[in-house]
């Protein structure tokens, strides 16, 4: 009861914004929520309040930084979904801001010591006061640990998760009735994606969690860190709501200048944006979601790459990441067919989708970019326009590739801003190929028979017996075949009713008859009756019946 209480002043609060920000004239158009409407329209600041000032998008996006980091965080995951909106409108989400100003420290040192069960200063030799940074979701302090490893401390802000929780209940009743009542919302599967971002930010607000994630994504390139490095975890400074990591130096990648200065080459630099994207997401199938430039630096030294925040990873299972391959491929070497068999194969588009006027489509948005130097096509926008191409083929949504789509867009940005001439399919194209063949030759053959080897071995030494069972049953004429459907079960259930119903019918009508020839012989049970006294025919006739009745069953529904 409390919790629905505290959702319904949060839907208040919520519905204060749209109206303070004019957000309310969109769901005027809204039939669904007409109720809603009423409310808003009779609201006093709807009535009485100052008109907001500049156009639609920026309203929306000053309305989704006033709600906090819920709606910051979609407002941001929808910026590059310009499939779905309007140019203008992701043009301005793509501005929002995650930072906030930062909570008092003493709060952040009581946060530690309760997460960690110990004094402050049993735990770090030194505790910067102000903090290095803060955003929404938590905010960092430097400091040192008693052996003198120089660290950064990052803790959640307190209060969050319950708000949070909140927001995403709104947003999942919200997704509920977009795809119960719209078809679009079904397509779209809606329900999915806010299903798929609820994880997203849940992920964001445990930070034993993010931890994991940084250890993987350190573990996948050990052996590539003079490509991207990744702070090292201390774990024993870790719990849900702080994460305890090695302190980095290095310089903003959005810092210009000074890159230039510390010698580092331009070139080099988004060759190696692009390749860390492509090794990620086709070698590992797990990337970081969130290259955004404050999260990256570059190492002055060497001009490795070196990543932080990583609240937000995205994984592909093996069908999408085989199929994006498949795609990407297809794409360079112009194959627009096996473009639209792909996207039938992985399920993507309806089976009965006519590949002919899909193969079409697609030659269509595709023809016109390579006619462009390669260097000056766009894998994100070319993937943007096939996606906008396929919704008129009734493509789902697939909430699995969001997180994806955002990180190219990301990636080939910072890589095009380095070096504008960078041919990003000369990077790609080599990764994709080699992991393709990888995949379908010896090697991917020997790789997946190693992975399931121990599986079995499990299994090998049972199947001796097992097979001897089954050979022995059908010598025996006793393997049984059992075949379910549910359309065979259905019509097996109205057989049996039907049966039951016909029994009792030919009972009844059999008293019935019984009961009349019985008056009309005035009771005399030893008269003949086709030559036969009426007494055998009441005696054998129920039992003719009862037999027939238990035949029928046996046959036809032996197992019931």
């Amino acid at each position: 009861m409390r919790q629905s209480f505290l959702r319904f002043v949060r839907t208040l609060h919520i519905t204060r914004v749209l109206v303070r920000y004019r957000l309310d004239e969109v769901i005027y158009f809204l039939p669904l929520l007409k109720p809603y409407q009423a409310i808003l329209r009779l609201s006093p600041m709807s009535l009485l309040g100052p008109r907001p000032q500049g156009t639609f998008a920026e309203r929306l996006r000053e309305a989704l930084e006033t709600l906090g980091p819920t709606f910051i965080k979609l407002g941001q995951m929808l910026s590059t979904r310009r499939d779905l909106l309007p140019e203008h409108i992701t043009q301005e989400l793509a501005k929002l801001q995650d930072a906030v100003p930062p909570f008092p420290s003493q709060i952040a040192r009581q946060i530690i010591e309760t997460a960690l069960n110990a004094p402050l200063n049993t735990l770090f030799s030194r505790f910067e006061e102000q903090p290095a940074a803060a955003a929404s979701i938590a905010q960092v302090h430097f400091g040192q640990l008693l052996d003198g490893r120089e660290v950064a401390i990052k803790v959640r802000r307190p209060g969050l998760q319950r708000v949070i929780e909140q927001d995403l209940a709104i947003l999942a009743l919200l997704a509920d009735l977009a795809e119960r009542y719209s078809q679009e919302g079904r397509r779209l599967r809606v329900r999915a994606v806010v299903a798929e971002y609820a994880k997203t930010i849940q992920g964001e607000l445990d930070l034993l969690r993010e931890a994991a994630n940084a250890s993987q994504l350190r573990r996948n390139f050990a052996a590539e860190q003079d490509l991207l490095y990744v702070p090292e975890i201390y774990w024993d400074y870790c719990a849900p709501p702080v994460l305890v990591m090695e302190r980095i130096y290095g310089i903003p990648i959005g810092q210009r200048d000074t890159l230039r200065k510390a010698g580092i080459d331009f070139d080099q630099l988004s060759r190696r944006a692009a390749e860390i994207f492509f090794r990620q997401v086709f070698r590992d199938a797990y990337f970081h979601a969130d290259m955004h430039p404050g999260n990256i630096f570059i190492d002055p030294r060497n001009g490795s790459f070196i990543a932080v925040d990583f609240g937000i990873m995205g994984s592909l299972d093996d069908a999408s990441q085989h199929y994006l391959a498949e795609n990407m491929v297809a794409f360079f070497r112009r194959d627009y067919r096996r473009v639209a068999e792909a996207h039938v194969e992985a399920g993507w588009v309806p089976p009965d989708t006519n590949i002919q006027d899909f193969e079409t489509a697609i030659r269509a948005i595709a023809e016109p970019v390579f006619e462009k130097p390669l260097h000056e096509i766009s894998v994100a926008n070319l993937l943007l326009r096939l996606f906008q191409t396929t919704r008129a083929f009734q493509m789902q949504t697939q909430p699995q590739l969001l997180l994806l789509q955002k990180t190219l867009v990301n990636v080939e940005g910072i890589a095009r801003d380095f070096n504008p001439a960078l041919n990003i399919w000369e990077v790609a194209t080599p990764l994709l190929t080699e992991w393709l063949s990888r995949q379908r030759g010896p090697q991917g053959w020997w790789s997946e028979l190693k992975r399931q080897f121990p599986q079995w071995g499990l299994v090998l030494p049972e199947l001796p017996v097992l097979l001897h069972g089954i050979l022995r049953q059908a010598q025996q004429g006793e393997l049984p075949l059992i075949v379910r459907n549910d359309d065979i079960e259905g019509i097996r259930r109205e057989l049996r009713h039907g049966l039951r119903r016909l029994t009792f019918s030919v009972g009844g009508t059999f008293i019935m008859v019984g009961l009349g020839i019985i008056a009309t012989l005035e009771h005399r049970l030893d008269a003949d009756l086709l030559g036969l006294p009426v007494w055998f025919w009441l005696t054998a006739l129920p039992i003719v019946l009862w037999i027939g009745a238990s035949w029928t069953r046996a046959v036809f529904f032996r197992n019931d």
